[in-house]
């Protein structure tokens, strides 16, 4: 390779639960340099630094030669899950301190007399109150009482608190008051952490609102302080450019302003798969995908419909009971729409007080990790029971860098699992390994129909380590007759940072019936949003004439519950188009539901996607076809279970397909950071950006 200093290089990380992934690419290259290795949980810089250097030793480059380190990590919804952020209080307005403890007054399971709903990251005793209020229009109805403050900011001292939300009553439509509020406890403790609801999410939802704020302000100085070590870490090895950081709508922005709101990089890793997912499909000419990516610690899935990843603005983390809506933390900020959808390759198993198989939630992470891993683990995981079915092998796990402990597998298998059912350690691994797969497709299908999609119409895309592996039993499962399988797969979130365009979006909530939109007033407020937005992009370092913006409405008809989103024009808003926004609803709606109806119509809120120039990794990537007619050489073959019992399977090496090749199942085909595993029923080819296209015959 050059080592030119002219070469555009750069770097895309992604920190998982269990495994650290590194792609390294030169602009213009259809090659990608993959590293994967172990997170190291207590400081996960470490790993970061570790693969970085690892990646450049391969290139034969250094770190002065990049241009751009795209980063996307789970220390935010780790420290949410794990309650392990900073002392933090809130400040509201007078007679609302009680807003977390109360939530939405709704169980999510009406007959568990049990119930747990989750703790407020704020206790009652650190939520504040000043006097003030703004009514529902912004207007000032009670005055800010400023010389309160001087009270308000000794109560955050007597409790050492290092971060502080700042939530006042429809401050979504007038910020003043937060901003006043803010300005002084600067003033007065610039060492505090402040986070302005108005700033985080300018949404309506006095709840959701409050507790996305709340989020921000508990992560903040950990996620600061994290951000500031890897900026000089990397400053030590050679680089001196922006740190990019990407959000959990897979968008990319600069450091300085993700610090601000690390709320919105709470999926980041998640996000960018799916963006990969995005690129894949693309690629495959296939515009309908179902990103299925299941990692070491959890499986989730999303849904790419005409080519776009669905998305959201209210999600949950931090559940207290896995898959049920409305256990969790509330969040108003944008997200690409994912769910989780199951365990991970390290999720435990074990049998549960009725004599069941139960898969997670925990999770033996990459410390100690599953038992094979040799590291002290005692319980078998799904990624044990994996390697006993033969779907992994224990010499070629990341290409052979990590050797596998078979017998201890085999033990943990049979002490935790086989011996207390009364049934022998392979029944048992394949138990293990339906039960996970059942569930995932059972959740992903159910995914689909709450948004009004049919999950059979979609192609699978597996990413993740353990993806391939689950990905055509699922498919089955869920009656998916076609599988796109890119290269790289294990590593694809990683590939999806490098993929991702420098962007940002905001919203800004100003409900109003359409009826009586006042069109003057919506078009000052989207010119504001496009300066802010613009110059958020710009310190990402993206060009001024290659920004695009995308503008949108949430609206509903009359007393719905749910919005949806809305593509609207600002030259729309100019001109008063009332007739011409109610069209684009009405076809938005049918779009989804499959009707429109005859009835009054709102708009909650408006938003602005201002994203710069694209990566032109898709483009190189559909560039790299290499001819490979005909079935490739098997390199081993090995027994592997599949549905009634063991079947000598051919084992191939990815690398070994082109664009051309073709075999039909059974099959195992490696690659260093994941294994897909082809059951009889399947076809594969592989198609001219080398993705493998299986489909069941």
């Amino acid at each position: 390779m050059s080592n030119a200093a002219t070469d555009d290089w750069r770097i895309g990380v992604d920190i998982g639960g269990t495994f650290t992934d590194v792609v390294l690419w030169r602009e213009g290259s259809e090659n990608l340099v993959q590293v994967k290795l172990l997170t190291t949980p207590d400081d996960p810089s470490r790993a970061v630094l570790d693969g970085v250097a690892e990646a450049l030793g391969q290139a034969g480059i250094t770190a002065k030669q990049l241009t751009s380190v795209v980063h996307g990590t789970t220390l935010v919804a780790n420290a949410l899950i794990e309650r392990k952020g900073v002392t933090t209080a809130l400040i509201t307005t007078q007679g609302f301190r009680d807003v977390l403890e109360i939530g939405r007054e709704w169980r999510y399971d009406l007959f568990n007399l049990d119930i747990e709903m989750p703790n407020p990251l704020v206790p009652r005793r650190l939520c504040l109150e000043i006097d003030e209020r703004l009514d529902a229009a912004g207007a000032v109805e009670t005055p800010l009482d400023l010389a309160q403050m001087s009270g308000l900011i000794e109560q955050l001292r007597d409790v050492d608190a290092r971060s502080v939300g700042i939530c006042l009553l429809h401050a979504y439509l007038n910020p003043a008051h937060e901003q006043a509020v803010g300005a002084a406890i600067a003033q007065a403790m610039p060492e505090l952490a402040v986070s302005l609801s108005s700033d985080v999410s300018a949404e309506m939802g006095e709840y959701e609102r409050t507790s996305t704020t709340v989020a921000n302000a508990y992560v903040h100085p950990i996620f600061r302080d994290y951000v500031e070590r890897l900026v000089a870490a990397l400053q030590e090895l050679g680089y001196d450019r922006e740190l990019l950081l990407v959000l959990s709508d897979g968008r990319g922005i600069a450091a300085d302003v993700a610090v601000k709101y690390p709320i919105r990089l709470v999926q980041s890793g998640p996000a960018a798969g799916a963006e990969a997912a995005r690129l894949f499909g693309e690629l495959a000419e296939q515009r309908d995908i179902l990103c299925f990516d299941m990692g070491g610690t959890t499986a989730k899935a999303c849904l790419i419909n005409d080519g776009e990843p669905e998305r959201t603005v209210n999600f949950e983390v931090a559940r207290e009971t896995r898959f049920a809506e409305g256990s969790g933390l509330p969040l108003l900020i944008p997200a690409i729409d994912m769910i989780e959808i199951g365990a991970g390759g390290g999720s435990i198993a074990r049998v549960d007080q009725r004599g069941l198989l139960q898969v997670g939630p925990d999770s033996a992470s990459a410390d100690p990790g599953p038992a094979c891993y040799g590291r002290g683990n005692e319980l078998p995981t799904v990624t044990d029971c994996d390697l006993l079915l033969g779907y992994l092998d224990a010499d070629s796990f990341l290409g052979g860098k990590m050797k596998l402990d078979r017998a201890a597998s085999e033990r943990a298998v049979q002490t935790h699992l086989a011996d207390p059912l009364g049934i022998s350690v392979t029944e048992a691994a394949w138990g293990v390994h339906e039960t996970v797969t059942a569930n995932m497709a059972q959740a992903a299908t159910i995914h689909a129909i709450e948004r009004g999609l049919d999950a059979t119409r979609f192609a699978m895309l597996p990413i993740g380590g353990a993806g391939p592996v689950h990905a055509c039993s699922m498919a089955q499962k869920m009656g998916i007759d076609r599988l796109v399988c890119p290269s790289g797969a294990g590593v694809a979130s990683a590939i999806g940072m490098l993929a991702a365009a420098k962007s940002f979006e905001i919203g800004r909530a100003a409900p109003a019936e359409l009826s009586s939109l006042d069109f003057d007033k919506a078009a000052g407020l989207l010119h504001e949003m496009a300066g802010e937005a613009a110059a958020l992009v710009a310190s990402a370092g993206a060009e001024e004439a290659e920004v695009s913006r995308r503008f949108s409405a949430m609206m509903r008809y009359l007393g719905q519950g749910y919005e949806i989103e809305v593509p609207v024009t600002l030259e729309m808003i100019e001109q008063g188009d009332r007739d011409g926004l109610l069209a684009n609803f009405s076809e938005s709606y049918r779009n989804r539901y499959g009707r429109s109806e005859d009835m009054p119509a709102e708009l909650l809120s408006w938003r602005l996607a201002v994203t710069g120039e694209r990566s032109t990794l898709g483009e190189t990537l559909g560039q790299r076809s290499i001819p490979g007619e005909g079935t490739p050489v098997s390199r081993a073959s090995r027994p592997v279970w599949f549905d009634n019992g063991f079947v000598e399977t051919p084992v191939y090496k990815r690398v070994d397909f082109g664009s051309g090749s073709r075999i039909h199942g059974p099959a195992i085909i490696e690659e260093n950071e994941s294994t897909l595993v082809l059951p009889a029923g399947f076809q594969l080819n592989v198609d001219s950006a080398l993705n493998l296209i299986l489909e069941a015959t």
